[in-house]
């Protein structure tokens, strides 16, 4: 794979941002925006009254970095870090393949 060159300064390989705190996967479900995608995670919580589990989504705005090619159907790794944006406090570490 080619290294792509990154001037990216909230980029967790190239640039000078700390990934802390969760670190979670998903699948990137939309990549309209310039320096941004948005994460899909499912997860399972438990109902107390009915002692059974449900699934849930959530929908997560990450900083992608220059340096990473990610598509729409990519499973990623993505980090938790300081406040980006308003809506953005995580970035990608790790695009982990294609389709889940």
């Amino acid at each position: 794979m080619k290294e792509k060159k990154c001037n990216d300064k909230n980029c967790p390989i190239h640039g000078n941002i700390k990934v802390r705190g969760n670190i979670m996967t998903g699948v990137v479900v939309s990549d309209k925006m310039d320096k941004s995608v948005i994460v899909e995670r499912e997860y399972i919580r438990k109902v107390p009254k009915y002692e059974r589990y449900e699934r849930r989504k959530s929908r997560i705005a990450v900083h992608k970095p220059e340096c990473m090619d990610v598509k729409v159907g990519d499973v990623v790794e993505f980090g938790e870090t300081r406040k980006i944006s308003k809506t953005k406090s995580f970035v990608i570490t790790k695009v982990l393949g294609g389709k889940k």
